[in-house]
């Protein structure tokens, strides 16, 4: 007792002297400080233990190394929180918009910022302090200003960062006090947060608000690292549990997870650790997501978990087949799995109905998690689905994502092109272009997927391989990417007849986009074909120099007998195409009856010939006499068709060169004249005189000869 009244005389003395000077009080502020520590270590604080102070937490209960003032608690009036003690305050913190009524003595033994601003202020009756950038806001200042009055806290997940990132902004370090508030937290987030899968996901839900303390604090790091660690962890001895569930059902901690449930009957999934991932921010989930590739995980997760969350946080995304948007219990089934994450082709992307305005900040908020997500996708080619991937694109091009980035994304596409579907390709054109579809977009595409065949022909991928091994790695080499080709030809084929309907669609983009690709991976034209046809039906005011251009585009060699039976009473179609596709199919079906007729000659050497032609058709199943009728009905068709053709183009060339000999005879005799015509007529009869004497000189006769003439010719005189 006299310890305290001695301690009182002083204060009293030493602020109200006449002879104080002002210009001392952050030496007498300083000064009194000290004095009020060392008589109120004797006067208000009790010791503990060494060891209750390293680890007092009990069940998230902290309290203190001493007590301090003995109070009721805090009670809040209105928007000012009082603290129930006999003592009257002294000292107004204004946080926010929240009066604390304090007391100097206690903030400034244990907060350095609190001491730093009552000096700066140069005030010696200080009376208010206002603090408006406090990380954690009035609920962690509350939080500190209880420890400072020796109040036990209920420490947890949701309040330990805000506390932690508080402590640090008051500076109340070891410097002011043992066993200060810094040093309780960060124990607390050491050895209880970081141990636990939950609090850890909890503890990084809740920095979103903490930037940049939380982030200067390694919070986010030390969480992200711990999430990454127990989520590359073998998951047989992991218990499945999950963040978001009710907060009367406590999840085990990490350490009590350990070991598998006794008699359990179901296995945990590789995909455990998803949805609780998924509820975070998109920037801590990258830092999640980075440092779970450091630990080394597959790309296969890791793919799949960028996708579940895409189907979380992006609502451009639907199922069709539910027709449902896509909430979290569309990425979930009911016990929690996630089944709906692979994008095999049922998740397809619709247009948002643009009715349906969203914000400007829900705009930004969506192109920046694309935008993030596009940078962590594994460099794998098969991390994610080519369906994921343009749906993605197309949502890229509605929010107008960096350039750099979606083309990024396209040349992600033409990695896996040959997986696409025709509703993946079906993407709106959201630019100033008149067509229905994006066709440049696909363009793009394609030439991305004909740029990575390239370079992965060219790459030396058989250099490991020796001799016959070598050999047979570079024949599945090929194989393999002729049959991607030709699955990504019968794509174009299939786009081109679907945007062929639309009329703003110019022939020199069809032409372009129908000839991209080789000719060697069409082994058969009829998809171009059909889009050809449809482009016609919706282009009828084409010229006739035009439709031959888009013609040019297919093979009638390469054409199917029905596409021939068609093309050949396709009124649409040029003469001159018409005639080529029967020509072809007449050469084809010469070769095809040549080649029979040498295989029957060749077969017939080993095999007896029948007896009779009633025997072989007896012998002969129904449908293949059937499919042959049908078969010599249709070449029969085609050679009448053929005939017909060659009748009407030799009379028209006979007319022709008719009119050409009648147009040579007009034109001779409009050129001649009648001295002309006479002295020819007498030149001609010259060289015929000429010609006559000659023979006669050349053809003398003998003696006889000549009298047997000359009777002859004198008997025919007479006579």
């Amino acid at each position: 007792m006299w310890k305290f009244f001695f301690l009182t005389s002083y204060l009293c003395f030493f602020f109200f002297h006449p002879h104080f000077d002002n210009s001392l009080f952050p030496l007498k502020l300083n000064f009194q400080l000290k004095l009020f520590r060392v008589f109120s270590l004797s006067i208000m604080w009790e010791s503990e233990s060494e060891s209750v102070r390293e680890r007092g937490y009990g069940d998230g209960l902290l309290s203190p190394t001493k007590h301090s003032l003995k109070t009721d608690g805090f009670e809040l009036r209105g928007r000012s929180w009082h603290v129930g003690t006999d003592i009257p305050s002294d000292l107004l913190v204004q946080v926010e918009d929240v009066d604390f009524h304090l007391h100097k003595c206690l903030l400034f033994s244990r907060s350095g910022k609190m001491t730093r601003l009552a000096y700066e202020s140069r005030d010696p009756d200080l009376s208010k302090i206002v603090i408006k950038d406090l990380p954690g806001g009035t609920e962690a200042f509350l939080l500190a200003a209880k420890f400072c009055y020796g109040i036990p806290l209920d420490l947890t997940a949701a309040n330990i960062s805000g506390l932690r990132c508080a402590a640090e902004y008051l500076e109340m370090t070891e410097d002011y006090e043992e066993g200060n508030l810094i040093f309780k937290t960060e124990a607390f987030l050491s050895y209880v947060v970081l141990s636990s899968w939950s609090d850890s996901i909890l503890v990084l839900k809740s920095c979103e608000n903490l930037s940049p303390w939380a982030e200067n604090l390694q919070i986010v790091r030390r969480c992200s690292d711990s999430i990454a660690w127990k989520a590359c962890a073998n998951p047989k001895g992991v218990r499945w549990s999950y963040t978001g569930k009710p907060q009367d059902i406590q999840s085990p901690k990490w350490n009590e997870m350990k070991e598998p449930i006794p008699g359990g009957s179901h296995t945990v999934p590789v995909d455990w650790w998803f949805e609780d991932v998924s509820i975070l921010r998109i920037d801590h989930f990258v830092r999640v997501i980075t440092a779970i590739k450091v630990k080394g995980m597959g790309y296969e997760q890791i793919g799949a978990a960028i996708m579940y969350y895409a189907c979380k946080w992006l609502p451009g995304l639907v199922n069709h087949e539910n027709g449902e948007g896509t909430e979290a219990t569309n990425c979930s089934n009911g016990s929690g799995s996630s089944r709906k994450y692979n994008w095999n082709g049922d998740l397809h992307m619709v247009v948002v109905n643009p009715k349906n305005k969203i914000s400007t900040i829900q705009v930004k908020e969506r192109r920046m998690i694309i935008e993030s997500l596009i940078s962590i996708l594994p460099p794998q080619k098969d991390s994610v689905s080519c369906s994921f991937l343009l749906q993605l694109l197309s949502m890229a091009n509605v929010l107008k994502v960096a350039p750099a980035l979606v083309t990024e994304l396209e040349k992600r596409v033409g990695m896996q092109f040959e997986q696409a579907t025709l509703k993946d390709l079906l993407i709106p054109s959201y630019n100033t272009s008149e067509t229905m579809y994006d066709v440049d977009l696909v363009q793009r595409l394609l030439e991305h997927f004909l740029i990575q065949e390239l370079t992965e022909d060219s790459s030396p991928s058989c250099q490991s391989f020796s001799g016959k091994d070598a050999l047979e790695a570079s024949q599945t080499t090929a194989s393999s990417d002729q049959n991607a080709k030709m699955r990504v030809a019968r794509l174009v084929d299939s786009y081109l007849t679907e945007v062929a309907r639309d009329r703003n669609l110019s022939l020199t983009k069809f032409q372009v986009l129908a000839e991209a690709l080789p000719e060697s991976a069409r082994s058969c034209d009829d998809g171009l074909y059909r889009a050809v046809d449809s482009y016609l039906k919706a282009h009828p005011t084409l010229s006739e120099h035009e439709r031959k251009r888009l013609c040019r585009v297919m093979d009638c060699q390469k054409l199917s007998v029905d596409a021939c039976m068609h093309a050949a009473q396709n009124e649409r179609l040029p003469l001159r195409v018409v005639v080529q596709v029967l020509f072809s199919e007449q050469i084809k079906i010469n070769n095809a009856i040549a080649n029979n007729t040498i295989k029957e000659a060749g077969d017939s050497r080993f095999q007896p010939i029948a007896s009779s032609r009633k025997t072989l058709l007896e012998g002969t199943p129904q449908s293949f006499q059937e499919g042959w009728t049908a078969a010599k009905k249709d070449i029969n068709t085609l050679k009448f068709e053929l005939d017909t053709v060659n009748i009407k183009y030799l009379e028209l060339q006979n007319n022709l060169e008719t009119l050409q000999r009648h147009f040579e005879k007009i034109l001779k005799q409009k050129q001649t004249s009648s001295w002309s015509s006479g002295w020819k007529k007498l030149s001609k009869l010259t060289k015929m005189n000429a010609m006559e004497n000659q023979d006669l000189v050349d053809q003398v006769p003998t003696t006889g000869e000549k009298a047997r003439k000359t009777n002859r010719r004198w008997r025919n005189s007479i006579s």
